[in-house]
């Protein structure tokens, strides 16, 4: 079976905008972003992109710490490779959660790759695309996000996501004018990033159910167990969360279980990579819970998000976030959206055609 013989971590810098005002998430600027790609001795090669932060040169000595696991395993043995990290990391790395998912993506790839198909197709497709809704960056003012979602509906989109203000006045006002902007049916959620008090989110969730919204998502803190408890079970409307959780599954079916949210969040960058993602995702299943994909940012990202998205019966939507324009760096392939539906690539193992002038062209560091 192939042994991982050589591992390469690039970071990339693709906008020389300044990054910590990139990071209260305006739009219109590109990300840093990392590369990791696995070589086995008998030269298959498995590549996934990597969540980058503020500065990709710092987050990619992070992922250079997990290098040592991987070197000499076989990308076959997701099994083993998931349970000895976990004992791994806890004796003395405690890396973030973004460092593990880029190396089982890769791993899947290779996979893929051996086996000549498309990943989606080893997990066992549900269906062959999937509605896909648009997610707002944070926007100037309620008006902006009105016709944001308005042109959004135009587009053939299912639905549109607000990332609001962050303000409980100002949220309340965006909520109600993107409404009254898009009709009464179309699928809207809310997505105000931890920004309410309890208090708050209960008087927010409860006009968001007469507004129609289909998901209050992370009104309160990830890690706020009790007020994410006290929403789901005061509020009609499904409550969303756990994307930012460290334990991966293992939180998530905590959170599921003793009903502190009624849709599960998870990605394949954030959250452990493809294994994980379907491993929540089957969790979530079994206690009678959706489980909603979160976007991945980076457009090299999604195209493996879709793969999972693809093989979860419980999954409505598929989120990118909008504009796409900033996103779509680093391939030579777009993301294939058609009626408001996202489509797979058809070849072997992740099957994305990297532009690899690219991303030579924005890295920055090597390791």
């Amino acid at each position: 079976m192939p042994q991982i013989k050589h591992i390469e971590i690039r970071a990339c810098r693709a906008d020389a905008a300044d990054p910590v005002l990139a990071a209260t998430l305006p739009g219109g600027s590109t990300p840093d972003f990392l590369v990791v790609t696995l070589r086995t001795h008998e030269g298959l090669m498995g590549t996934s992109f990597g969540f980058g932060g503020l500065n990709a040169v710092a987050t990619g000595a992070v992922l250079s710490t997990v290098k040592p696991f991987f070197l000499g395993r076989d990308p076959f043995d997701r099994e083993r490779n998931w349970q000895e990290f976990r004992k791994f990391n806890r004796k003395w790395n405690h890396v973030p959660i973004y460092a593990y998912g880029p190396y089982d993506n890769a791993c899947w790839d290779i996979v893929g790759k051996q086996a000549g198909l498309p990943v989606y197709k080893l997990l066992g497709p549900a269906r062959d695309r999937v509605p896909t809704y648009a997610s707002s960056m944070f926007l100037p003012d309620t008006a902006a996000y009105a016709a944001e979602a308005l042109s959004v509906m135009q587009a053939g989109f299912h639905g549109y996501k607000l990332h609001p203000p962050g303000t409980f006045t100002e949220d309340l006002a965006a909520y109600r004018a993107v409404r009254e902007a898009v009709g009464r049916d179309f699928a809207l959620m809310a997505d105000p990033v931890a920004a309410y008090r309890l208090d708050e989110a209960l008087r927010v969730g409860r006009v968001l159910e007469q507004l129609n919204y289909l998901w209050f998502e992370e009104p309160l803190w990830d890690e706020d167990f009790r007020g994410l408890r006290t929403l789901a079970q005061s509020l009609d409307i499904p409550i969303a969360a756990t994307e930012t959780l460290a334990g991966q599954q293992y939180a998530s079916a905590h959170y599921a279980a003793e009903g502190a949210v009624d849709i599960i969040r998870t990605d394949v960058s954030w959250r452990g990579g493809i294994t994980a993602v379907m491993r929540t995702a089957h969790v979530a299943e079994a206690l009678g819970l959706r489980c909603e994909l979160h976007t991945c940012i980076y457009h090299a990202l999604e195209i493996v998000n879709l793969h999972c998205a693809l093989a979860i019966s419980n999954a409505e939507f598929f989120e990118v976030l909008y504009p796409m324009s900033d996103y779509d760096f680093g391939l030579k392939t777009p993301l294939r959206i058609e009626d408001g539906y996202i489509y797979p690539p058809e070849g072997p193992g992740l099957g994305i055609d990297y532009d690899w002038d690219y991303i030579d062209d924005h890295t920055v560091e090597i390791y």
